[in-house]
């Protein structure tokens, strides 16, 4: 297997040679093509296309890839691909001329040309362009793959988006339409009256959401500041400042995990309405998700993976205890306690921190036996004052709040306020945050003093409303991951913080590689924990099942900080899930693919309401006071189900 890659390796270096050697002879005979400036282009392939009758006959010039090449003796045929799609070109020795044909039949795969020719079809139907002229526009020194097939490979395909986009056409138009939705989502939004603004992403005090900032240095400034986490503490301040109507699509960041649900910068888009409520944003979300569904789909009924959602219905609009009493049988209005909603919690085998109080325990409730049921369209309303500290509380019941969010596939897919607009409650609320923040909450808000002076100067009701433009995306062209609607997800760097001396040198040889001297490692400051002094017979340890595993699928686990849910491939026909805390070592596309090493004979084990069957293991030890983790991962060339001695 190596022999057979070495020599892999040696076809594909020689084929780039040629490549950069054909470039080099161009180059000498003044026809660099990377000293083209402008090409003027009439026409794409698609245009051509869908209006052969009146194009048959017309001159056009198009540009775009190479993607095929067949040369016949004094004839050849091409096909090129652009924005729009491809078209065959037809590429005669007596039509181009004898230097340019003869240039041609030098071009690669994934050379960007450009031809002008007649419009025709030929004897098979095809429609065509009959070249009287070919210009290499730039040359391809780099292969693209042969059978691309969408590239199993998904790390690959996000980390070169280009040949992703290149090789895929579905991948094109997927970002094709996210462009349109967002282009329509800003037309429903100006024909309502609302004005697009933009505010800062560098910000003191990241506020708005319940989460983790990213942190950095203000160089001229000597202060430390964070990037944004959501939009809305300088959107109100517009309305407080009478701007009545305004909305703002930008980019957030939180300093979280990667799953197929969540991405560290994603798209956010907010907006504030003055003088309405909630009820007022159910119907404006309600009518922008229609809107755009039949304007980017041309239908309000669309299809998720294997199931169809009617967004052309009236949403259901429930509220979370109903949710939660109608789907897991539990009426929490019984419950009047921290401690009685902690003892339910245990009941129903909900994981909580000491600081979790009775709505926290609602919450729970509803993410675990709830979200998933969530599949057509659904308003679930009044959400516990617990975890919405910048809510209105509902007038007649101040344990819950005038909010609500969207749910679509089990997902959420907006959230939604009454906003607070009394300073004095909004203080109060800013203070249990803080509160929370001093007994670890890393997510939890800080006080925002100018944000309070703008509510002291007045906000009128508002309504207010925040859309996950990715998840919008998602649902609307059928993509099951969010890192299939970006362009470039945030990957981990390959070979770390050495990834940019690796960048800048990437044509190292693999010999040069294989020479390099092994790494030295200090165990010097390692401790390891002691040795067992019990002995433990040999038929006891024979019992556990050591088996090999591939990692098919690896995501954070909602809710939790420390857990990844792997499923796994253990040598059976069924899927193995194994819940493991190590999210602090490892983020989960990293260990797509890996094998590794499991116990597949202990019972299950519920964690966070998933049963975890089986055991990963890692190699713990403790370096400069701070716990140390590697998960055991061994040989790819182990089979799956292979069994330890």
């Amino acid at each position: 297997m190596a022999e057979q890659k070495n020599v892999q390796e040696q076809d594909l270096n020689q084929i780039l040679k040629i490549r950069r050697e054909k470039l080099s002879e161009l180059q000498a005979n003044g026809q660099d093509p990377f000293q083209i400036t402008k090409f003027d282009v009439t026409d794409h392939s698609a245009c051509i296309k869908e209006n052969f009758e009146e194009m048959e006959g017309r001159t056009v010039t198009i540009a775009g890839r190479m993607m095929f090449k067949r040369v016949m003796g004094k004839a050849s045929f091409c096909n090129v691909q652009d924005l729009k799609g491809s078209i065959q070109s037809y590429v005669a020795r007596d039509s181009v001329g004898e230097e340019v044909y003869k240039a041609f039949k030098k071009m690669d795969i994934g050379d960007i040309v450009g031809i002008t020719g007649e419009v025709f079809k030929t004897k098979t139907g095809e429609i065509s362009i009959h070249a009287s002229a070919v210009t290499l526009l730039s040359k391809s020194l780099q292969t693209l793959p042969e059978k691309f097939h969408g590239l199993t490979n998904t790390d690959l395909r996000y980390r070169q988006r280009y040949v992703d986009l290149i090789m895929n056409p579905e991948v094109k138009d997927t970002f094709i339409k996210r462009s349109q939705i967002i282009r329509e989502i800003r037309n429903f939004l100006d024909g309502q009256g609302f004005m697009e603004v933009e505010t800062p992403m560098l910000v003191a005090n990241a506020g708005g959401a319940a989460a983790r900032p990213f942190t950095t240095h203000f160089n001229a400034l000597d202060e430390d500041v964070n990037l944004r986490i959501s939009l809305e503490l300088y959107l109100k301040r517009l309305i407080v400042g009478g701007m009545e109507r305004v909305y703002e699509i930008g980019r957030v960041f939180r300093n979280e995990g990667t799953d197929t649900r969540h991405n560290p910068e994603f798209t956010l888009m907010e907006l504030y309405q003055a003088f309405t409520d909630y009820h007022g944003m159910m119907d404006l979300t309600e009518n922008l998700y229609r809107t755009v569904a039949e304007k980017v789909c041309g239908t309000a009924v669309i299809t998720y993976g294997d199931v169809t959602i009617d967004l052309s219905k009236p949403f259901e609009r429930i509220t979370m205890v109903d949710a939660v009493k109608k789907y897991a049988g539990i009426d929490f209005n019984e419950i009047k306690t921290d401690e009685e909603a902690k003892a339910l919690a245990d009941k129903h085998h909900i994981e909580y921190e000491a600081r979790h109080k009775k709505g926290d325990i609602l919450s729970m409730l509803f993410e675990e036996f709830v979200e998933e049921h969530l599949v057509q369209p659904t308003f679930v309303m009044d959400h516990p004052v617990e975890i919405s500290p910048l809510t209105k509380k509902k007038p007649e019941n101040p344990d819950y709040t005038e909010r609500f969010e969207l749910f679509i596939t089990g997902r959420e897919m907006a959230n939604a306020y009454s906003e607070l607009n009394d300073p004095l409650d909004q203080r109060e609320r800013f203070e249990a945050q803080e509160a929370l923040k001093a007994a670890g909450d890393e997510e939890a808000n800080s006080i925002d003093e100018d944000f309070l002076n703008a509510l002291m100067i007045g906000m009128p009701p508002t309504g207010g409303i925040g859309f996950g433009i990715d998840r919008m995306v998602m649902l609307l062209t059928d993509s099951p991951a969010i890192r299939d609607v970006l362009l470039f997800p945030t990957m981990k760097s390959i070979g770390g913080t050495d990834a940019s001396k690796k960048a800048a040198a990437p044509e190292k040889s693999v010999a040069a590689e294989a020479e390099k001297a092994p790494e030295k490692i200090d165990f010097s400051n390692v401790k390891i924990e002691p040795l067992f002094e019990e002995m433990v017979d040999f038929e006891t340890f024979s019992k556990s099942d050591f088996r090999a595993v591939k990692v098919k699928a690896c995501e954070a686990v909602p809710k939790s900080k420390k857990l990844l849910k792997f499923v796994l491939d253990d040598g059976t026909d069924a899927e193995r899930v194994i819940l493991s805390g190590i999210h602090e070592y490892y983020e989960p596309e990293e260990l797509v693919g890996k094998t590794c090493i499991a116990i597949t004979n202990l019972p299950p084990r519920p964690m966070m309401g998933i049963d975890s069957c089986g055991m990963l293991i890692s190699a713990v030890h403790e370096v400069d006071g701070r716990e140390g983790l590697n998960l055991l991962m061994v040989d790819d060339r182990i089979p799956a189900g292979a069994k330890l001695y």
